[in-house]
């Protein structure tokens, strides 16, 4: 294992925080992919407030991205951010490329967002469990972004 920056936790520890934030990494790089997706190819009559929403919504995830990888590195792992390993890695659903109505985007996103939302709140807790509480504490900060970013996005329809 590569050095770890962190004296406080065990090797098993450490190997399962590293995985909780693995999982977590590869679904905000498929989520922020599928956010530019929106934001390229949405038409409707919300265009341009969407449209900078979406890039709004995709920097704070690619703030979460870069967090989370610093924190594997931090515990002596490596993280996988190549395309190839966040489609073998990530949870969510392949994102649809062909849709360009803006409130299908908006449940899309959505419902992304909020399924992201439920993976660092599954993460918050075994990290805690874990005795790890700087990690629980980094997905505590990155969960409360996107919750406020689902709703922001999900206000966009009825």
């Amino acid at each position: 294992m590569p050095k770890a920056y962190v004296s406080r936790l065990d090797d098993n520890s450490r190997e399962r925080s590293i995985g909780l934030l693995k999982k977590n990494l590869a679904i905000s790089l498929d989520l922020s992919f599928a956010v530019k997706q929106a934001h390229w190819t949405l038409k409707g009559p919300s265009f341009i407030g969407l449209h900078e929403l979406m890039d709004q919504v995709a920097l704070h995830i690619r703030e979460a991205s870069d967090t989370i990888a610093e924190r594997i590195v931090i515990l002596g792992g490596q993280p996988h951010g190549s395309v190839q390993a966040v489609s073998k890695d990530t949870s969510l659903d392949a994102y649809p490329v062909d849709i360009t109505d803006q409130n299908k985007h908006v449940d899309e996103v959505t419902s992304r967002l909020m399924a992201f939302g439920a993976s660092l709140k599954e993460a918050i807790d075994d990290a805690g469990e874990i005795g790890d509480e700087d990690t629980a504490d980094l997905f505590t900060e990155i969960s409360r972004t996107v919750d406020k970013d689902a709703w922001f996005v999900g206000a966009h329809n009825k």
